[in-house]
This record gives C-alpha cells, structure tokens and sequence, in this order.
C-alpha cells in the first residue's frame, strides 16, 4: 500500500512540470550540443565581442525541453545561454539519481572555451530539482558567478528513480560517490508530497551533511519561492538558504522573493493558452500565478543585469 501512495507522491513532482515543459515547446534558434558527453542547446550571445553566459537546468522532468524554454527566455534578452539536460535522455542518465558533479563542471568548461563568452561574468538558473543542482553547483565550482534558484531546496534529496520508486539513492555524486542527503521521512502515514516534504526537513539538523554549503557561492543569490507551492515547500527551504547565507556571514548581494497565491509552476514563461492547465496541480491562484510569472523573470533579469552586466545589444 505504501508503495503505491509513495509512487503516486513522486509522480506528482514529476508530471506537472514535464506537461508544462511540452507545451512551451516550440522551435529553437539554438544549436545542439553533442560534445564531451554533454546533450544540451547553445544559444549564441547577441552581438560580438565576449558576453556573459547563463547555464540553464531543468527539473524533475528530466530530458531538455524545459531548460530550451527557459533558455530562450534568457537567451532573447542577449545573454549566451546553454541550456542543458542532465538525466533523461540519451547518452545521459536515465533517472534522476546520483548525478555525477563532473558533469555540470564539464559544461562549465564547455562554456568557458566558447570564443564568445566572457568567462569572468558566467550564472546559473535552475528551477525546482535543478534550483536544489544550481545551489550545489555553484557551492563546488567558484567558475560561477551568479545564481538565481527558483522554488529550490536547501538540502539534497534522494534523487528520484521512475522505474523503482522505492529505489532510493541520493540525487547527486562526486568523484564516484553519493552526496549524503535528507532522507524521507517515512513514520507516518503518507497524506500528501508536500507534508512528506515538510516534515522530513524537521530533521534537517540531524543530516547536517546534506545541506547545501551555499555560503561558499562565489557572487551573488537571488532565491525565487511560492508560498503556496503544492509540491514542496520552498518558501521555506529559501528561508532557511537565507538563514545559512546570514549566519555565515556571507558578503554578496542575496535576496529572496516569495509570492503569495502562487504555486510551484510560476518559474515557466507565461503558457501559450490561458488555461493553466498543469500549472493548477502545483498551487496557487491562476491570477496570482500569472502575476508571479511575470514578475519572477522581471526579478531574473534585472538580477543577471546587476550581476552579470548588461547583455549584447542585438
């Protein structure tokens, strides 16, 4: 019985966004990447010259639609993007579970040998599972120099395995080995994902090594949260980023945005209908979605301007 309300909560984080991610998608200016096992999308910077570069990541969707979406958001304000899958698809792995580190710094490499970027001004978004990866990232590699997390995680979690959702590893590895993380806590009865979530975070400080060292970030933070996120709560897991960030005194700009009556989807570009069809499975109000939406990528933009430099102009 259990195992079936645990698949059912795990399915739950991931459809939603994958739903989201097919209908965004539409044609790319982009060039695929098939390079150093990397699988991913480069967009160009505007302009000539050298030009700051955003790597772009998912979530718990897997695969590369949503990170393109995302990509081109970025990528027409002038920014050099590249916009990477990172489990999913071919010649990466399957499921999201123990993600080897190497590969992010590979891309980071990738990026830094393009003529056109400028590698003293590269950043990282991630969104939701790939909010938790551009917060660990950016804490192991000082190549990066701007992070904006969107309804992220403070902590590791197990990673997530769709053909065994009772398979339980840790999401991430390094150098061949698994990144300790927050276990599931799994004394009570299952009654929603993101009770299951809230209430194993309760345990955070007795798993002090799954927490994400983000004081060692090199720049500066922008967190992006839902109060009314149906799949976790990440409101409060930026609260306590937040709280890391302070209690260690870290000395770059870091701020939080949170948004009332919206739901863990407003990290999307607006959808191509009014329907907000997947996005009501993830909280929040439709109008308090759309207004989130539009402001989050206003926030992102304006954080990227401030740290990075302004884009190429077209």
């Amino acid at each position: 019985m259990f195992s079936r309300f645990w698949k059912a909560a795990l399915l739950m984080l991931v459809l939603p966004f994958a739903a989201a991610a097919q209908a965004q998608e539409g044609p790319s200016a982009g060039v695929p990447v098939h390079d150093r096992g990397l699988v991913g999308t480069w967009y160009a910077p505007a302009g000539t010259g050298k030009a700051p570069v955003i790597l772009v990541l998912g979530g718990s969707e897997g695969g590369e639609a949503s990170a393109q979406t995302m990509g081109r958001r970025l990528a027409s304000e002038g920014y050099g993007v590249l916009a990477l899958a990172w489990f999913g698809t071919e010649g990466l792995p399957e499921q999201l579970q123990e993600i080897p580190l190497e590969y992010f710094r590979t891309a980071i490499d990738w990026i830094g040998d393009q003529p056109r970027t400028d590698a003293d001004h590269v950043g990282i978004f991630g969104v939701s599972k790939g909010g938790e990866a551009v917060l660990l990232i950016a804490s192991r590699d000082p190549r990066i120099h701007a992070v904006v997390a969107a309804v992220p995680s403070s902590v590791v979690w197990p990673g997530i395995n769709r053909a065994n959702y009772m398979d339980i590893k840790s999401g991430f590895s390094e150098g061949g080995v698994p990144l300790p993380y927050l276990p599931y806590d799994t004394s009570r009865a299952f009654t929603g994902i993101h009770d299951l979530y809230q209430r194993s975070l309760a345990n955070r400080d007795a798993h002090p090594d799954a927490i994400i060292p983000v004081e060692r970030i090199n720049g500066p933070i922008l967190l992006i949260s839902a109060q009314d996120d149906a799949l976790w709560p990440s409101t409060l897991m930026s609260e306590q980023v937040m709280a890391r960030l302070d209690a260690k005194g870290f000395a770059p700009m870091h701020r939080h945005v949170a948004y009332p009556d919206a739901g863990h989807g407003i990290v999307t570009p607006e959808p191509a209908t009014s329907d907000e069809g997947a996005y009501s499975q993830m909280g929040g109000t439709p109008a308090g979605n759309a207004a989130a939406r539009v402001d989050m990528w206003r926030q992102t933009v304006t954080f990227f301007r401030e740290a990075l430099g302004a884009p190429p102009q077209h």
